[in-house]
């Protein structure tokens, strides 16, 4: 069962070139979900540029094919690291857009999306089935060429990818500890059914609310449930999970509310003050966060319950119906504080019980609870007997 002693997490940031993560061990990472600047989309051009002048100089000759390459050639050492800290049956997620531009008076698309699954797989990654995810756009003028007449007009790109490789073959759980972190690290069935399809509609493109102009504008921020869903779906608490081009920290700050260590690297030292901004608010929207997939799950027994469709299983910790056995141990962890460890580094601790804060969340209509028991945390009853 849960250990009564609270859980902690440390998450630390390295404000270097993730080409050379010397500071990660080998095989230390069980996740990678990152989220790289897209080759041959503009505002990328002085990014790659600058690590690369040959790039910046093919594409002021003119020579697009071979600024695309060099682009992605700098990427293809960052994967190479990745594949190195990995360890054996960890996955890495990818998150990237296809570009379309012109240049020399010359329309084309550029696929980023094949060009780094060429890669990983030339790296050695086992390639998993890839998810889509729609960035709708309420823009009228989205539709580009010719407007109304055929044949010159090209669709519009509305979605992004999210490439999925595992390094070697699947992952094993040997110790009594791990297998009791996997089973408490379950998501939901409906959940499950949601996640793990291989399109998203219901994700949007971030707001980047940030007062510092040039920062906004250097950053390409991906939804904070994109980082939350991957990390939920392909690791489990106390895992370590890697950003190599962490940004503003979305991937971080997705680690923390369910209880991974994380390693962030950032190139450009300009993030500092907005990551560490984002850190410290993050004990309530973390906590949000949880109390709403506990919120979603009670309305969805209540939707089931509704329908003549009870649910045949319970939590052990809540009390709560849940479809399968596998999620009778499912646990959200809740956090209690987050401290600055030293530089750029962060440690969060959790509840080792439930606060009064997560005992809000209540069930729409009364549900039978359950008896007590001197191993289960006090949440489990106030959920339903509020």
């Amino acid at each position: 069962m849960i250990s009564e002693i609270p859980m902690h997490t440390r998450h630390r940031i390295h404000f270097s070139d993730s080409r050379h993560m010397e500071a990660v061990p080998d095989e230390s990472i069980e996740l990678v979900v990152t989220s790289p600047p897209y080759p041959m989309i503009e505002m990328w051009d002085p990014v790659f540029a600058v690590q690369d002048p040959a790039v910046g100089a093919a594409l002021k000759n003119g020579r697009p094919a071979a600024a695309f390459e060099g682009m992605h050639r700098i990427l293809d050492s960052v994967w190479k690291e990745a594949f190195r800290v990995l360890k054996s049956g960890g996955v890495a997620c990818i998150n990237i857009g296809d570009a379309v531009r012109t240049l020399n008076g010359d329309f084309d698309l550029y696929p980023n999306h094949s060009r780094i699954l060429s890669g990983l797989q030339h790296l050695g990654f086992t390639l998993l089935p890839c998810i889509l995810w729609r960035k709708q756009t309420n823009a009228p003028t989205k539709f580009m060429g010719s407007g109304m007449l055929p044949p010159g007009a090209h669709v519009t790109l509305e979605h992004e990818y999210i490439l999925i490789a595992r390094k070697g073959p699947l992952r094993k759980f040997k110790t009594d500890a791990e297998k009791q972190r996997r089973r408490e690290s379950a998501f939901f069935w409906e959940e499950r059914n949601v996640w793990f399809s291989d399109i998203w509609m219901d994700l949007k493109g971030t707001s980047q609310d940030l007062s510092d102009k040039n920062v906004r504008d250097r950053s390409g921020a991906f939804p904070f449930e994109l980082a939350y869903r991957l990390i939920a779906m392909f690791s489990i608490k106390e895992d370590t999970v890697l950003d190599p081009f962490l940004g503003l920290g979305t991937t971080l700050s997705a680690a923390i509310p369910l209880a991974r260590n994380s390693i962030g690297y950032e190139i450009d030292p300009g993030f500092k003050d907005a990551v560490r901004s984002r850190v410290h608010t993050l004990k309530s929207r973390g906590n949000r966060r949880t109390r709403e997939r506990i919120q979603s799950h009670l309305d969805f027994v209540h939707t089931r319950e509704q329908a003549g469709k009870p649910l045949k299983h319970r939590n052990v910790h809540y009390g709560f119906p849940v479809v399968s056995r596998q999620e009778t141990a499912l646990f959200l962890e809740e956090i209690v504080s987050i401290q600055e460890s030293g530089t750029h580094c962060f440690e969060v601790t959790y509840a080792a019980g439930t606060t009064e804060e997560m005992r809000t969340t209540k069930a729409p209509a009364p549900i039978e609870a359950v008896e007590s028991k001197p191993n289960r945390r006090p949440m489990q009853r106030t959920l339903f007997n509020e």
